[in-house]
């Protein structure tokens, strides 16, 4: 993992990095977040994540955070296959994708991709607000016999995510939480 602190902060890069995104996709109005909370704002990541672009630097910045004894990235669908697939590609690693649900046709399966059991996996995400998502993916990856190692995640709302993933037992780094943001 890389030896800046844990935001992520020590480099103009990325600071610049985190204003983009705000530009890109901080829309205010009013939202209901897929924890069922109700919100004055609102990143939509597909605006971050479908930007060349930003989804390259995304990818460098993110693969930092990313252990280096990791052995296979995952992203769950379908917010952060893309995110995934640019890590996978800046570390070279694998990637599997976690379905919402297993599929009801051809293979069955819920975890996409080639892995091994036992094999240690680093988990890439978009946004978190509670973590429920997140942690629903881990409990995929465990179920499949796979040690989840850490959460990567672009972006924490600073709404009990990190708690709430902290208490399930998974060591999490944000890339930027919402108080390293400027907001308009």
């Amino acid at each position: 993992m890389s030896s800046r602190g844990p935001l992520g902060t020590g480099t103009s890069d990325l600071a610049d990095l985190g204003r983009e995104i705000v530009k890109a996709s901080y829309l205010k109005g009013e939202f209901t977040l897929r924890s069922g909370k109700k919100s004055d704002h609102y990143f939509d990541k597909f605006l971050f994540e479908t930007d060349p672009a930003l989804l390259r630097r995304l990818g460098r910045h993110l693969a930092e955070l990313v252990p280096a004894d990791t052995q296979v990235l995952a992203a769950p669908e379908l917010g952060a296959v893309l995110l995934g697939g640019a890590v996978s590609m800046q570390m070279g690693l694998p990637l599997v994708l976690v379905r919402k649900e297993p599929k009801e046709y051809g293979t069955g399966k819920q975890v996409e991709g080639r892995f091994e059991a036992g094999r240690r996996v680093t988990v890439i995400e978009d946004v978190v607000t509670t973590g429920g998502d997140s942690l629903r993916t881990v409990e995929v990856l465990r179920n499949a016999q796979l040690e989840v190692i850490r959460l990567v995640v672009v972006l924490d709302r600073g709404e009990g995510g990190a708690e709430n993933i902290g208490q399930a037992g998974v060591p999490y780094s944000p890339l930027f939480r919402i108080s390293d943001l400027t907001l308009d």
